[in-house]
């Protein structure tokens, strides 16, 4: 049955794109049924709706520009994580795991690969949804840069687990064993580490981030 829908490489074939589309609308509806419901005054504004989806175009096209790629899979981006970070800092940790969730589906439907259905899950649906726990610290001082680092950290345990439950059955015959068990952790927090740096380094410019709160300021009025 899966052959329907990946093929031998583990690329989505036409059925499992149309698939994937199809559950990528139905959970889209749900979360922003859901969303809507959880409270009157947490109701999602057009205005909001606008800025998230704003925050994920950014993001989605910023993924493009890579400042190194990993031969397994994963790369340091100009930035992308930071926009989905912002949605979080603007609405809370709800909104951002929402606006996380949808961008990881649109990162699968961008470069797919499928191993298995959890695997999927680990790579694309938790590890970005995992951005939105920076909306914890949106109210606290400095919320968005210590929001970035525990996004930038969840998101890598997911990878992380990912790489233990089933990319380190695919290492040659050779890879040594003494490695296995902090592999999948250097390997994926070395590319999220490459673009956390920079994008702090960013974020810290005093232009920068005056901006950015003159951005949030316009979001949440």
């Amino acid at each position: 049955m899966s052959g329907l829908f990946v093929n031998a490489e583990g690329s989505l074939t036409a059925a499992g794109y149309a698939l994937t589309i199809i559950a990528g609308i139905v959970l889209f509806l749900a979360a922003s049924y859901f969303a809507g419901k959880h409270s009157a005054k947490r109701r999602f504004t057009t205005k909001q709706l606008v800025f998230c989806a704003a925050a994920m175009a950014l993001a989605f096209i910023t993924s493009y520009i890579r400042l190194g790629e990993m031969p397994w899979g994963g790369s340091a981006t100009l930035c992308s994580m930071l926009f989905i970070v912002l949605a979080a800092n603007w609405y809370g940790a709800g909104t951002g795991i929402f606006v996380g969730l949808a961008y990881g589906i649109l990162q699968f439907i961008q470069e797919p690969y499928v191993l298995s259905f959890f695997q999927v899950c680990c790579d694309y649906i938790l590890a970005f949804a995992a951005l939105g726990v920076a909306g914890f610290f949106a109210k606290s001082r400095h919320g968005l840069l210590k929001g970035y680092i525990a996004a930038v950290f969840a998101r890598g345990v997911f990878h992380t687990l990912g790489g233990y439950l089933y990319w380190m059955d695919y290492m040659p015959d050779g890879f040594p064993r003494s490695l296995r068990s902090i592999y999948p952790i250097a390997y994926n927090y070395s590319y999220l580490l490459v673009e956390a740096v920079l994008t702090i380094i960013i974020i810290s410019i005093p232009t920068v981030s005056k901006g950015l709160n003159r951005v949030k300021q316009t979001a949440i009025e």
